[in-house]
């Protein structure tokens, strides 16, 4: 006969012991809930081919992290939306990754024009953001939990050209004269303002300064005009079509500027400097990591060997010298910040990440009060000895000498560009 008293003291054991695993049942399944980080990237579009390069390196950190058990103990999941290089597709996509998707942290598209739309969205909602290549995009916000991961420098559009213009002033004789053409867009635009002030501070007198539509395909009857003017030095803001055309106008009419370069996009990508070939040699223009002896950042290469297999056949840079180590870098910022603080709190990231000195696969990052870097770490190189066809020269040292700044300097200038 069974035992009343007993058999209702243990079901009522029972029946806690089946409330107490119930109450935790939520619980276990918050901890192992996604941490879901949101951004637009240009994925179609004129930037695609940086935009799909820099997301397989996004791709190399989300493994990576959670290999390592995640972030908080949780997972990461990536949600995205391809913004087709639109700055107008951008607000929509920010405003949609945080009212409905519902994501727990924010990191920015690729470039300065995909970068800036998002600002208000981000800033409304008090959201630290890491940024991927913006050229002085805070200078208008002026957001203090923005921080960009692209080495321009606490004054960017200065800093951006500043390299150029000091290598120019130490040759014999010094020049006299620049010329300064630009894309009609934001970037170049900037650039150019930066140009234009390290020019008048080292006394150069401007003979040419002008801006050409985004749409324009022939640029000889630009560098003729820029000819007709004898400038010294030139000085060129384009985005990648335009970079080409401008290297190959500079060829056709015989620029017989002494420098030429400065702040083409494109001239970093290993297709661009396939297709140009010896058309390169001598130009002087801007980088952030080349494989040259002076770079080798701890963990560069090892992350660049899993970005050349995850790359192959994928029609993106085979090397991903440019920006595929900085898209990995700003969320190994982001990732050290979380860990560092044990939050996802916005204000103790954002003060985190202003007081720190990360360490990553770029070498050290220190962000200033702006959000940009505290020091700026533009590179200049030369293209050398560039050979016709040929993609395998680029993939080692010898083919972009640095020049400046001079403590990462692994050759010396070729002067002038043109003889």
């Amino acid at each position: 006969m069974v035992n009343r008293r007993s058999f209702a003291r243990a079901f009522a054991a029972a029946g806690a012991l089946a409330f107490a695993a119930g109450a935790l049942v939520p619980a276990a399944a918050h901890a192992q809930k996604p941490l879901k980080i949101g951004f637009s990237m240009a994925l179609t579009g004129g930037l695609a081919g940086a935009g799909k390069a820099a997301l397989i390196a996004m791709e190399i950190w989300r493994e990576d992290i959670n290999k390592k058990g995640g972030l908080l103990g949780r997972q990461v999941e990536f949600v995205y939306y391809d913004d087709a290089t639109q700055p107008a597709k951008v607000p929509p996509i920010y405003s949609k990754l945080i009212d409905v998707d519902k994501v727990d942290l924010v990191v920015s598209s690729y470039g300065t024009n995909e970068i800036a739309p998002a600002m208000p969205i981000v800033m409304r909602k008090k959201l630290v953001f890491p940024s991927l290549f913006g050229l002085a995009v805070n200078d208008e916000f002026k957001y203090n939990r923005y921080f960009q991961i692209m080495p321009a420098g606490p004054e960017p559009k200065v800093d951006w050209s500043r390299g150029y213009f000091e290598l120019a002033m130490e040759q014999n004789p010094k020049p006299k004269t620049v010329a300064i053409v630009a894309a009609d867009a934001e970037f170049p635009i900037n650039a150019a303002t930066g140009a234009r002030k390290n020019a008048q501070a080292k006394g150069l007198k401007i003979v040419y300064d002008k801006t050409y539509p985004p749409a324009t395909t022939d640029f000889t009857p630009i560098v003729r005009a820029i000819e007709a003017t004898s400038p010294d030095i030139v000085y060129v803001a384009s985005y990648p079509p335009d970079s080409v055309g401008m290297v190959k106008a500079a060829n056709e009419v015989g620029l017989k500027a002494k420098m030429f370069g400065g702040g083409m996009v494109g001239l970093q990508f290993a297709a661009i400097q396939k297709n140009l070939g010896p058309l390169l040699n001598n130009v002087v223009n801007y980088d952030f990591w080349v494989p040259e002896p002076t770079l080798k950042f701890p963990g560069v290469n090892e992350f660049l060997a899993k970005y050349r297999v995850a790359a192959k056949d994928k029609g993106v840079d085979p090397f991903g010298h440019y920006l595929p180590p900085f898209a990995y870098a700003y969320l190994q910022v982001l990732e050290q910040s979380v860990n560092a603080v044990k939050s996802l709190d916005q204000d103790k990231l954002a003060q985190h990440m202003h007081k720190t000195t990360f360490q990553t696969v770029v070498g050290e990052v220190k962000f200033g009060s702006n959000g940009e870097w505290a020091r700026s770490r533009v590179l200049f190189v030369q293209f050398r000895d560039v050979q016709k066809d040929n993609l395998d020269q680029f993939a080692g040292p010898g083919k972009r000498i640095v020049l400046y700044p001079k403590n990462w300097k692994s050759g010396d200038i070729v002067y002038p560009y043109r003889k």
